[in-house]
């Protein structure tokens, strides 16, 4: 999304989408791993729903991709999604919640200092999200000049969906 993101409006209006992710991420492990989870152990429902709902979504997201205009096509009107937008997805995102929750069960310390191993896990993943969020949003960026033409554009969209697509599957049977 990133990568798409940086394609069609370009590094500095794809800013608040990548700080979105960044600090949604994190406060999502934070807030996970100081008792939120005790609302999805309450009601386990949640999380398939959850899933289903991301996944939906990201479907979408990557029929959108899919279907997008050229560079030089793209309607004067568009933006990038936001910040709140961006830091919100991240709570329906499969793999949002694979990192999130594989983090906390990895390496948070129940039996000594519980709180503060959750805020510094947290933080850690937000900084770690930055090079590895950046990367897609800067090879987009980058590639904007290539794909203005619609000979590569069309054929680079319907791989980028199918990139997406194919990221939902591991959250989908596990």
């Amino acid at each position: 999304m990133l990568m798409t993101s940086g394609v069609k409006y370009g590094l500095g209006r794809t800013m608040p989408h990548l700080a979105g992710v960044i600090l949604g991420f994190g406060l999502m492990i934070a807030l996970v791993g100081l008792g939120l989870d005790i609302l999805f152990q309450r009601f386990p429902q949640i999380l398939p729903i959850m899933r289903v709902v991301g996944s939906i979504y990201m479907v979408w997201l990557a029929l959108k991709i899919a279907l997008a205009k050229p560079i030089g096509e793209v309607e004067a009107g568009g933006r990038p999604i936001g910040f709140l937008a961006a830091a919100g997805f991240q709570w329906i995102n499969p793999k949002a919640w694979v990192m999130a929750l594989s983090a906390l069960a990895a390496y948070a310390d129940v039996v000594d200092g519980y709180t503060s191993s959750v805020l510094f896990i947290a933080a850690l993943c937000a900084l770690i999200a930055i090079p590895c969020s950046g990367v897609w949003l800067l090879f987009g960026a980058s590639l904007s000049r290539l794909l203005k033409d619609p000979r590569v554009t069309r054929p680079f969209n319907w791989t980028m969906a199918a990139l997406l697509v194919a990221s939902i599957a591991p959250t989908l049977f596990e």
